[in-house]
C-alpha cells in the first residue's frame, strides 16, 4: 500500500473551480481498481490551501492513475489555477503494519 499526500495551494480566485475539477477526478479515481481510497481536504482556516490524500493498493498504482484520463483532464484543467507547483510526499502505513484496512 502507497499513500500519497498532494499539497496544493490556489490561487484565491480559482478556489470553486479547483475544488470542482478536483472532486470530480477523485469520483473517476475512486473507480480505479488500484485505488482503496482518494480524499480532498480543504484547509479550514485557508480555503486556497488543499491536500489530496490519495491511497494505493500496489506500488504499481500511482503511475497507472496517471495515465488515466481523467487525471490528465484534471492535470491540464488545474495546471493554471496553482499560486505555486503542487508538492507530494509517499508514505507507507505504520498503522496497522499489516495494511489491512
Amino acid at each position: 500500500m502507497v499513500i500519497v499526500q498532494v499539497h496544493v495551494s490556489v490561487k484565491p480566485g480559482a478556489v470553486d473551480a479547483f475544488r470542482a475539477a478536483t472532486v470530480a477526478n477523485a469520483a473517476a479515481s475512486l473507480r480505479e481498481p488500484g485505488v482503496a481510497r482518494f480524499d480532498v481536504l480543504q484547509q479550514a482556516d485557508d480555503p486556497t490551501h488543499f491536500i489530496l490524500t490519495e491511497v494505493y493498493r500496489t506500488d504499481d498504482a500511482p503511475a497507472a492513475h496517471k495515465e488515466t484520463a481523467h487525471y490528465q483532464i484534471w492535470r491540464e484543467t488545474v495546471a493554471d489555477m496553482m499560486a505555486v507547483p503542487r508538492t507530494s510526499v509517499k508514505y507507507r502505513p505504520a498503522f496497522p503494519d499489516d495494511a489491512g484496512w
